[in-house]
């Protein structure tokens, strides 16, 4: 296999960049992200997405905002780390892995109040590039632990883009497919679902395993259930951005529709899902916020009209599954199976 030729986000000699990932397929675009509100534009419009990646862009986001400010500005650094974290929790609702992120530089922050700024500021920019070192230990942890769920000629069937694009370079719902054909030499075939509206999976996952060497089919959203059907699929592993204490557990929308499709014919479901998008607060997935995006996403494509004016459009980025779908879920501190209400809540003892 290919490894990710780039990771998604990075910082070299103080500027910050990122992969346009609206621009892909079509061009591999590079961009310096030079404001806290080029980073929030950058997390709202999807040019750094996954939930993973956009918790690093955010951390990463506090860093911009702060790196410039002196002991003799008005606003004292504390404060303007808090307004920072603030702003940039507002760009997406979902994922928690977002707020997460910002916590643990909040966190960093009360903790060195009376450090001199240039010490804090660099103490914020370290954690950031913490935070990337270890999300690609974490998935490489997911890929170890789930690539020994795959038999060799398996066929996986996953939705939208949770590989290496989607956090810092390795994936979480693709880690076991990587980690299996990489580091266990075994065969393996994926297919993709398109991933209406935004086509993430044809965009982004299609490319990601053409890079990596690695056969993917890419299907309609609605073509699931026939390949599912026909046997064609051994397994279906999707990501997550937010997993309540009793395993439901939200995601690309048409991930519920797909986990139903599976559980049908037979097909496990295992979600990959690293610590930080569990979210233990929560009782279960009802009370996960669900974000619901501009109506052109679906009234348009790449800037044609392809429904008429005034048409009236549900549009949520999310849908969530419940935890009786799920077959088990895939850590970095190994596979969780029911009784999640219990299993998942020991992760954090």
């Amino acid at each position: 296999m290919n490894a990710m030729p780039e990771k998604t986000i990075w910082a070299d000699d103080g500027r910050v960049s990122i992969i346009d990932q609206t621009r892909l397929p079509g061009d591999f675009h590079k961009m310096e992200v030079k404001t806290v509100g080029e980073m929030w534009e950058a997390i709202k419009s999807l040019r750094v997405r996954g939930a993973p990646a956009i918790g690093i862009a955010a951390a990463f986001g506090v860093w911009i905002a702060v790196k410039h400010l002196r002991a003799e500005d008005s606003l004292p650094l504390d404060q303007a780390i808090e307004n920072a974290c603030s702003y940039l929790a507002t760009a997406r609702p979902t994922a928690v892995n977002l707020f997460w992120a910002l916590d643990r530089v909040r966190k960093l922050a009360k903790a060195n109040t009376d450090l001199p700024h240039n010490k804090l500021q660099r103490l914020v920019l370290a954690e950031a590039e913490a935070m990337l070192a270890e999300d690609y230990e974490i998935c490489t942890a997911i890929g170890r632990h789930g690539a020994g769920l795959l038999e060799d000629g398996h066929r996986i069937l996953t939705h939208c883009n949770a590989g290496g694009l989607a956090t810092a370079g390795y994936g979480t719902a693709l880690a076991p497919v990587y980690y299996a054909v990489e580091k266990l030499g075994k065969h393996l075939e994926v297919f993709a679902d398109e991933t209406r509206p935004l086509l993430q999976g044809a965009r982004l996952t299609s490319w990601e395993l053409v890079r990596a060497s690695i056969p993917v089919t890419l299907i309609c959203d609605n073509m699931a259930a026939v390949v599912l059907r026909n046997g064609w699929v051994n397994a279906v592993i999707v990501g997550t951005d937010r997993v309540a204490r009793n395993g439901d557990f939200a995601n690309k929308i048409g991930t519920y529709g797909l986990a139903v499709l599976a559980r049908e014919h037979n097909v496990p479901l295992y979600v990959a899902a690293p610590l930080s998008s569990i979210d233990i607060s929560l009782s279960s997935g009802a009370e996960i916020p669900i974000e619901e995006r501009n109506a052109d996403e679906i009234t348009s494509l790449h800037g044609l009209k392809i429904a008429p004016e005034g048409v009236k459009v549900f549009n949520p980025a999310f849908d969530v599954t419940p935890h009786r779908l799920v077959t088990a879920f895939i850590t970095e501190k190994g596979i969780v199976r029911p009784s999640y209400e219990k299993n998942l809540t020991a992760l954090f003892d």
